[in-house]
C-alpha cells in the first residue's frame, strides 16, 4: 500500500502538466472516459456488488446504500455527465478583466487551475467520475479519498477512467485514489500543506466538521443539507402539494431533499391533512409537533433533535408555525446554509424570506431538489458549498479555478 504522502506527492509533481493540457486534449480524454464507463460496465458493477454485499452485512443505513448502489442507468448517467463536461467551454485561460493603467501598464486577470485538489467523500462512487472529470477539464490534479465502504467501486471507476485518459496524453498521476482508507488517515490527508492546494469534504456533518477542525490545507465545506420547505398561507395549494411531495420523496437520500416541513397555522386544515396523508401514502414516516399530530394519525412525536437531523431517508419532521416570522426563526436556528424553500404567492412574504434566510440557495415555489449542478446547467458538480469563500452553492467548473494577474509593460518602473 502506497503512503498518503507518496500519492499526494506524485500528484503534485504533475500538476503543472495537468494545467498545460490543451482544451482539445482534455475534451478528447473526457469523451474516451465516457465511452470506457460503458465498455467496462460489467467490471464496475461487479466491483459495486462487492461493496453492496459488505454494506448489507455491516448494516449500512438504507439511505447510504442507495448512494452506494450502481446500476446500468446510473452508469449511463455517469457516462453522460463526462460527455457534458467535455461539451462545456473550457474556463482555463478566460480573461476576467483587462485594463490599462495611466502609465501604460496593461493588467489582465486570467482564470487558472487551483493546482492539486483533495476530495473526501462517503459511499458515492459517482463522485469518483464527477471529480475526475471536473478536475481534468479545469486542469487540476486530483487526489480522491473515498470511504472504505465504496473502495472496490471507486477503484474500478478510477482504473477505467485512467486507462482511457493516459493514451490521449493525460498524466497518469494526475488522478489518484488513496489506498489508505483508515479513518485516521483523513487527518494525515488534510494536513498535506504545500502539496494539496485545497480540500473538499463531501459527506455527513461529522466528516465535514472533523476535516474543518484538523485541516491545515484550505477547505470548502459542502453537502450537509437540513433543508426546509415553508408553506405560507398565501401559497397556491395544489402547486404546494406537488412541490412538497417532490422535495421529500423524489430522492430522499441526497443533501437537497427536504428534511423539515413548516406549515403556516393559517393554512386550511383540509389542505394540511391532505398533504400529510399524501406524504404517508408515498411511504414517508412523519415526526411532528403536537399541532401536527392532531391533524393526522400515525405521526410520531418529534424530539428536539429531529429538527436538526439530516435523515437521508423517507422520514420527515413537520412543524406548524405561527406564520412567516416563526418559520424564519426556526430555519435560522436549525438550517445548515444549504437550501431553503418558500411556497407563497405574496411578494412581500417571498421578499422577507429571501432577505432573512442565509443559505446558498433559496427556492421560491420550486422543489429543493433543483439545488444541483446538473439542474443549474453546470454539468456535474464537485459539491454544494455551504460557506461563502470562495465558492457558494453548486460548484461547477469555474469554482474549481483560481485566477492570476498578468502585468504587461514596456519597461515601466515604479
Amino acid at each position: 500500500m502506497r503512503s498518503i504522502y507518496d500519492q499526494c506527492k506524485d500528484a503534485r509533481q504533475v500538476y503543472l502538466d495537468m494545467a498545460c493540457l490543451s482544451t482539445a486534449t482534455k475534451n478528447k480524454a473526457l469523451q474516451a472516459m465516457a465511452t470506457a464507463i460503458q465498455d467496462h460496465q460489467d467490471d464496475i458493477l461487479a466491483a459495486n456488488a462487492q461493496d453492496m454485499a459488505q454494506a448489507k452485512e455491516t448494516g449500512m443505513a438504507v439511505g447510504l446504500q442507495d448512494r452506494l448502489r450502481l446500476d446500468a442507468q446510473r452508469l449511463e448517467g455517469i457516462s453522460q455527465s463526462l460527455r457534458d463536461i467535455a461539451g462545456f467551454p473550457d474556463p482555463v485561460g478566460d480573461i476576467l478583466d483587462d485594463f490599462t493603467r495611466p502609465n501604460g501598464l496593461r493588467i489582465r486577470k486570467k482564470r487558472v487551475p487551483i493546482g492539486v485538489i483533495g476530495i473526501i467523500y462517503e459511499a458515492r462512487p459517482n463522485v469518483t467520475a464527477d471529480a475526475i472529470g471536473l478536475c481534468l477539464k479545469t486542469g487540476n490534479a486530483v487526489v480522491l479519498r473515498g470511504s472504505a465502504s465504496a473502495y472496490h467501486s471507486n477503484l474500478a471507476i478510477l482504473r477505467c477512467l485512467r486507462d482511457a485518459a493516459i493514451p490521449v496524453g493525460v498524466p497518469k498521476d494526475g488522478m489518484q485514489l488513496l489506498e489508505d482508507t483508515r479513518r485516521e488517515s483523513v487527518k494525515t490527508f488534510v494536513c498535506m500543506t504545500g502539496i494539496l492546494d485545497l480540500v473538499i469534504p463531501r459527506g455527513g456533518a461529522g466528516l465535514i466538521q472533523s476535516v474543518v477542525q484538523h485541516a491545515t490545507v484550505p477547505c470548502i465545506e459542502t453537502g450537509v443539507g437540513n433543508c426546509h420547505v415553508y408553506v405560507d398561507r398565501s401559497a397556491n395549494l395544489d402547486q404546494a402539494y406537488e412541490v412538497v411531495i417532490n422535495s421529500k420523496t423524489q430522492r430522499p437520500s441526497v443533501c437537497n431533499a427536504c428534511e423539515t416541513l413548516l406549515l403556516d397555522d393559517a393554512l386550511p386544515i383540509d389542505f394540511k391533512k391532505r398533504l400529510l396523508l399524501g406524504l404517508q401514502d408515498k411511504g414517508v414516516r412523519l415526526k411532528g409537533c403536537l399541532l401536527t399530530q392532531a391533524l393526522c394519525s400515525d405521526i410520531e412525536a418529534a424530539t428536539a433533535d429531529d429538527w436538526d437531523i439530516e435523515f437521508h431517508d423517507m422520514i420527515l419532521a413537520v412543524k406548524c408555525v405561527e406564520g412567516l416570522d416563526a418559520a424564519i426563526s426556526h430555519i435560522q436556528a436549525h438550517g445548515t446554509l444549504h437550501t431553503e424553500a418558500i411556497l407563497a404567492e405574496n411578494p412581500s412574504s417571498i421578499a422577507l424570506f429571501s432577505q432573512k434566510i442565509d443559505a446558498a440557495c433559496i427556492a421560491i415555489n420550486a422543489s429543493t431538489r433543483f439545488t444541483d449542478g446538473g439542474e443549474f446547467g453546470y454539468g456535474a458538480e464537485i459539491g454544494i458549498s455551504t460557506q461563502k469563500l470562495h465558492a457558494r452553492g453548486p460548484m461547477g467548473l469555474t469554482e474549481l479555478c483560481s485566477y492570476q494577474y498578468l502585468l504587461e509593460g514596456s519597461g515601466q518602473c515604479r
